[in-house]
Formats: C-alpha cells, structure tokens, sequence
C-alpha cells in the first residue's frame, strides 16, 4: 500500500481544493446574515476564487516546470491553509472576498501539479489507477460539498467550513514531504505575462458586468465602461496569442473540433451541474425555514450519484473513447437540472432530489474524462496545454455560471414581484429576497408569504430551465461533433507527463 500514499497526497489536496468551489452554497444564508451583504457580495464570495483558480492554475504549471512540481505543490498547500484561516477570521464581506482570492491562487498552485505529480510517480496500470481515482475526486469533490457545507454549518458555523482546512491541508503537507519526490524539472520557457494580464482582466470584467448589470442595468455608463474593458482585453488577449512564442493558451488549439466541443462540454456541464446550487439553497433555508443540515442533505443525491457513477464509469467504460462518457454526462446533467425547473410555490425540498441524484449521474460519467478527452482531441506534443485549458475553463464556466444565472434569477423574481403587485418596490424586494432576505420580507408583512414563495419559486425555475437546456444542447453537439481522429477515438489515451 505505500505505492498509494503519493495518490493520497494529491488527491486530498484536489478533493479539498475543489470542494471550495461549492461548499459554501448551503452556508450562503447564513454567510449573508453574519456579513450583512447583499447578492453581488454573495455572487463575489463563490465567483473571485474560482476567477483566480481559472486565471492562475496554467501559470502555476508552467511556475512547476521551472522550480519543481512537488514544492509548487507544497507552497499552494501552505498559502491555501492561511487564506483559510483568513476567510473563517473575516469580519466584512470585502475581507472575505480578498481572502478568498487568495485562497484560489493556492488552490491553482495545487491544481497546476496535481496531473505532472501522479504521471511522475506512476508507470503503466498503476498511472492508469491513479488517473482514474483522481478524475472520481474530481467529480465528486464538487458534488459533495453542498452535504459538508451544509453538516458544518449546521452544527459549528459557516467560518469553520474553512477552519476545517487547516488540518487537511497539514496531513497532506507531511504526507507530500515523506512520499514524493520532486519531479523532474523541465526546460525553462518564457512566461507569457501579457496573455496572463489579458485574460485575467477579461474574464474578472465579464462576471463583474454581470453582477453589476443587477443594480445599475445594462445602459448605466458604469456598466457599460467595464463591458467595454473586458471587450478590449478579450482583443488583445487574442492578438497577443496568436503572436507569441510560448502563449498562455494556444489558440491554435481551437482548429480541432473535437476539442473545440470539449471545451464547450466543459464550460457547459460547470454551469447545468452546480450554479443554479446557490439558489436552491437560499430557497430551502431562507423561504421553506430548513436549516443547513437539511439543506446539504438534500444535495447528498447529487453527490450520491456523481459517486456510484463515477465508480461504476471507471470499472465498466474503460476504454470507452471520452466523447461518449462525456457527451452523454453533459447530457444526463442537463436533464437534471430540467427535472428542478418545474417545482411548484408549495412545493418543498424534496422536489429537487430526483433532478439532483441525475444530475449527479452526470457529473459522474463525464467529469473524469474531461481531460482524457481533450488530450485525445490534439496532437500529443499538445497535451498539456489541452488538459491545462479545460482546468481553466471548469473553473471561469462556474464563475461566468453563478453571475450569468444570479442576473437571470433577480430578473425572474422582479418580474413576479411586478406582476403580483405585493410589494411598492419589486427591485429591492428581489434584491433582498436574493440574499437570504426571505425572512426579512415576511417579518415586515405576513401577508406577502405566497407572493414571496412565488416570487423565489419562478426564479429558481427560470435558471434551472436555462441550465437544463445548454446541458442538454451541449451534451447533443459533444455528441454529434466530438469525434476524435480514427486511431484517437478506440481509446482513451494514457495521461501524459506533462502539466
């Protein structure tokens, strides 16, 4: 057994470092309360760490490549347990925010390495073992972390769900130190710093657009000026690849269609699985009463699913080329999500379980081979780059996901505010509703309690709805257009070397 112990190693920093994606979902309510925010402070919570995964975790492989993955891996471990420690000790929402940045530039160090550390410690069936367990950490880490969200919240608080951190992040630094060795270092090549820049700024301005269309509308010249700022770095962010030596992401990439629908399966599956997750758990605690616990239980069917699929993915569909486990993944997750877009206004948590245990199904069949699969999509002198873009694509789909469907939802409920003629002003009131205000709102008038129910009801299956359906779209053209080259498509290839 102590061949396993590097797989160990990894793998609890993966599984820690994605389940930060989600875990605070179930604790929003309760985040809201303590923090006094407003719905941008909460969509600013789950989205700035996933920004900052997204932009950073290339820029940690190729920072791996020059100083050794081992000790990249071992300083995202030690900047993520003290940004941990920062986010449980906050006293405002900004400090919250700003160490939660913080957070995903550990978690992208880890993450950079993860890949380059297990090809690096494993040969033949034992590397193709290692994959398979971590790529089942990967879809389930997420998946899982409404459930532990939700039991840590419930019976400590919403600041231990990072305190909790601290330990794990200890275990797997002595774990890492004992049993791996330091990878072997790779030729220095140049950091494509402007491409980084660009990027960064693109994407940071595109969700802050969202967020903010939400309060000042969509012709607000604030609004209009940081659209047009994520225009400008989106051209030069291309001019500046399509140029450089060693680019940030080769843009090159894209002339594979099979990779190109990969791509889409990945930023797809992020927002039809996990976006809409935030409001579900606002509608549970804040308007049904429930508390936490009942909350995280109730999105156990989704990790219970994405756990029993992946297990069973990985015993009976080796070999399977990747374009079918993840266009049908995509798919069964954008049913999912359309089994959650039809609740009614007395409905009560239950009648998400089904839509949650299929969309964990999904998740299970198609996030393990996400990166098989666009590996399998390129040239293999490609295939770092490859699995590089789709980690940094997981991570901007989930951030572009929560503001995309947090605008969509606000508009949803003011519509039915507008429409019910309950309350004098239907933006504030949406606006509260949105950030666990429910509570709030019926303090002040029982009277508004089916209006508010309603309200929350419409919203939640608007986005479930939009979710469903670019899952189930994205599954179909992944299906129809993802096909590999012949000698690609028998099988899924072994990893490779390479971050």
């Amino acid at each position: 057994m102590r061949k396993w112990w590097p797989l160990v190693g990894v793998c609890l920093g993966t599984f820690m470092l994605l389940l930060d994606l989600t875990i605070l979902s179930v604790a929003l309510p309760s985040v809201a309360v303590g923090l006094h925010t407003t719905l941008a402070g909460l969509q600013w919570v789950l989205d700035i760490y996933a920004l900052a995964l997204a932009a950073l975790v290339l820029v940690g492989g190729s920072v791996a490549d020059i100083v050794g993955r081992r000790r990249v891996y071992l300083y995202g471990l030690a900047v993520f347990a003290v940004a941990s420690l920062a986010c449980g000790l906050s006293t405002s929402v900004v400090f919250l925010v700003t160490a939660r940045a913080v957070q995903g530039i550990g978690a992208a160090a880890m993450y950079a390495t993860t890949i380059a550390l297990l090809a690096d410690h494993y040969t033949g069936r034992d590397r193709g073992t290692a994959f398979g367990v971590w790529g089942a950490v990967n879809g389930v880490a997420g998946a899982a972390g409404p459930l532990v969200g939700g039991l840590i919240t419930e019976y400590l608080n919403w600041r231990w769900i990072f305190g909790v951190n601290i330990p794990i992040c200890l275990v797997a630094v002595l774990i890492t130190l004992r049993c791996l060795h330091e990878t072997e270092k790779r030729a220095q090549r140049k950091f494509d710093i402007p491409g980084m820049v660009s990027f960064a700024v693109a994407a940071t301005a595109i969700v802050y657009g969202l967020i903010l269309v939400n309060g000042t509308g969509w012709t607000d010249p604030s609004t209009l000026l940081v659209f047009a700022a994520a225009v400008v770095a989106l051209v030069v962010f291309v001019i500046v690849e399509l140029r450089a030596e060693s680019p940030f992401i080769d843009l090159r990439l894209l002339r594979s269609k099979a990779f190109n629908m990969i791509m889409v399966a990945t930023l797809v599956l992020q927002v039809a699985a996990f976006t809409y997750m935030p409001f579900t758990s606002l509608w549970i605690q804040s308007v049904l009463g429930a508390g936490p616990m009942q909350g995280g239980l109730v999105f156990a069917a989704q990790g219970g699913g994405a756990l029993v699929a992946s297990l069973l993915a990985g015993r009976f569909l080796h070999g399977v080329a990747p374009r079918w486990s993840v266009g049908f993944g995509v798919l069964i997750v954008g049913c999912g999500a359309l089994l959650q877009a039809g609740i009614g206004a007395d409905a009560d948590s239950s009648a998400v379980i089904l839509g949650l245990a299929v969309s964990g199904i999904g998740i299970g069949l198609g996030t393990p081979t996400l990166v098989s699969a666009a590996v399998a999509a390129v040239p293999p002198k490609d295939a770092g780059m490859a699995g590089g873009a789709v980690n940094t694509l997981r991570q901007f789909g989930y951030a572009l996901g929560v503001a995309v469907l947090g605008l969509i939802f606000a508009s949803a409920v003011q519509s039915s505010f507008e429409s019910s003629h309950s309350v004098a002003d239907p933006h504030a009131a949406a606006e509260k509703l949105a950030s666990g205000g429910a509570g709030e709102l019926l303090a002040a008038n029982r009277g508004l309690t089916g209006a508010v129910q309603h309200a929350f009801v419409s919203g939640l299956n608007t986005i479930c709805l939009v979710a469903g359906l670019l899952g189930v779209v994205g599954g179909l053209l992944v299906l129809v257009f993802g096909a590999v080259r012949t000698k690609d498509d028998k099988a899924v290839p072994e990893p490779v070397k390479t971050t």
